[in-house]
């Protein structure tokens, strides 16, 4: 499992405080009202806001909160407009980096960020200098304790997932964007409980970091990053050492 997978591990270990959640809930709004703009009111017939609901729903968030953001994108109520940006760059150690954002103020949201690299011996770049080493995947993380590896193989796969990977404490059931939805509902239907479901870039290559200096920073730069009201998400090609991860996670 790459780093960035288990430093979200870790940061599901730790629970989510109010102030996270209200930062949660902001981004699956914005999330929920740009799938609505694009792709129309009705889940049914909009993959992106399906998904957008169901992580919603996951993250236990109000019924009443979800219809105002799917009305926000169709225009029924007043609402932002956000624009959505791949910002790509170099963190410390030479690490690619790729932040999705959604903002409606694109000179805050790219200064904001390219402060963020600087502070933390990285560096904004140019568009394509690092999303080629990515690839997007739907992702499904399953707790290893819940299920049988075979059992979970055999359904994943009879629902047109790509692969199941094993980590120490998890699966990843990986998929093909276009069959995430379809895969995610099998699954929920075969009674298989997620720790996480979502299309993620998934880095082609990991670098290994090994350097508590260099992790320190990363971690920084990650955080940082994810703490941006702007930002929906964060990826990065590094390989922390599970030891060195819980030690600079502290």
């Amino acid at each position: 499992m790459s780093g960035h997978s288990k430093w979200s591990t870790i940061k599901r270990k730790k629970g989510a405080n109010d102030a996270k959640r209200g930062k949660i809930f902001t981004r699956l709004i914005k999330e929920i009202t740009v799938a609505a703009r694009q792709g129309g009111g009705d889940p049914e017939g909009n993959p992106r806001l399906r998904s957008a609901i169901a992580s919603a729903k996951a993250e236990n968030m109000p019924k009443d909160n979800i219809t105002r953001g799917i009305k926000k994108g169709t225009g029924e109520i007043a609402g932002e407009v956000y624009d959505e940006i791949l910002y790509e760059g170099y963190g410390p150690g030479g690490i690619a980096v790729l932040v999705e954002c959604l903002t409606d103020n694109r000179n805050r949201t790219v200064a904001d960020v390219r402060h963020y690299f600087a502070k933390n011996n990285g560096n904004l770049g140019e568009s394509g200098c690092v999303a080629y080493m990515f690839d997007k995947k739907g992702m499904i993380l399953v707790d290893k304790s819940s299920i049988a590896e075979e059992e979970l193989m055999d359904k994943a796969l009879d629902a047109g997932a790509e692969d199941v990977v094993e980590d120490e404490s998890e699966f990843q059931v990986l998929t093909a964007p276009e069959d995430f939805d379809g895969v995610r509902g099998a699954l929920e239907e075969g009674g298989v409980s997620f720790l996480d479901a979502s299309v993620s870039m998934i880095p082609q290559n990991t670098v290994e970091v090994v350097e508590e200096k260099v992790a320190r920073s990363l971690m920084k730069l990650i955080e940082s990053l994810e703490d941006h009201e702007d930002v929906q998400n964060v990826y990065a090609n590094f390989d922390i050492d599970d030891d060195l991860m819980e030690l600079v996670s502290e």
